[in-house]
């Protein structure tokens, strides 16, 4: 594992991390190989070695598990809505003179995220115009095609390997020849863009879409994509940690 030491002081990776899931509760300290699933996550934000990390959580089992693991646990209201209300208050914990610029919300559900692939999503905040950052992957099974829980990103592309995001929509968009992109829900944020982001009142699409990001676009935020090759596993079932440890323990065989 790459050591937190040289990093950038201008950013900072918060993985909001609360035990209220329904589908799987106490999903945080799941055991995966007799490591809690929120220090897998923590272990891939340290390899991408890009800046300093922390856990932001209201549960005291998750900041206990986090800190006797060496890592950094901040302790955040217990009444956020979303996990961008939380990092956001975590922020100004960590950093109340407001000298970290970057924030990543990483999610804590994604313990089998590529390192490279958290490092990728910061790139596109080297245009200054990009408000926010995300990664997509570029859809090959046809059943996602049509699968509402997989959401879409339709974009323009502005680069090699970059979009634009125009909408994201669980339905199966663009129509026409071409490729689908499913949107990976990690993002790097400009501190000024997150501010305005969670201030910002729910939106008529966000709603209706249930997709938060939507909100930062009906606001005229610009929100860019890098296109990754590998699709992290999102664990939200009991069928998804057992995945989720299949496909680390061939990763520790192969390490």
């Amino acid at each position: 594992m790459a050591l937190e030491g040289a990093l950038r002081t201008d950013l900072i990776v918060l993985i909001p991390a609360r035990m209220q899931a329904t589908r799987l509760p106490g999903k945080p300290l799941a055991d995966i190989h007799g490591k809690p699933m929120i220090l897998h996550v923590l272990d891939r934000a340290r390899e991408a070695g890009i800046g300093i990390s922390a856990v932001a959580t209201d549960d005291e089992g998750i900041r206990a598990a986090v800190e006797a693991a060496g890592g950094r646990a901040i302790m955040t209201r217990a009444d956020h809505q979303t996990g961008s209300d939380r990092i956001f208050e975590a922020l100004g914990k960590a950093d109340a003179a407001a000298e970290i610029s970057i924030v990543v919300n990483l999610q804590g559900d994604l313990p089998t995220i590529e390192p490279d692939s958290i490092r990728r999503v910061v790139a596109p905040l080297a245009d200054l115009a990009v408000d926010i950052a995300t990664l997509g992957v570029e859809i090959t099974d046809a059943e996602e095609k049509t699968n509402p829980n997989v959401v879409k990103i339709v974009g323009t592309p502005v680069g090699p390997d970059r979009l634009r995001a125009l909408y994201f929509t669980r339905a199966t968009a663009p129509h026409g020849d071409g490729p689908l992109y499913h949107h990976i829900g990690i993002y790097a944020y400009r501190r000024a863009a997150l501010e305005r982001f969670v201030k910002l009142p729910q939106a008529t699409l966000e709603k209706r879409e249930k997709l938060e990001q939507l909100r930062a676009l009906e606001a005229g935020m610009r929100i860019d994509v890098a296109i990754v090759d590998a699709l992290p596993l999102g664990v939200d079932t009991p069928a998804d940690l057992e995945k989720a440890r299949a496909l680390l323990a061939e990763k520790l065989r192969n390490s």
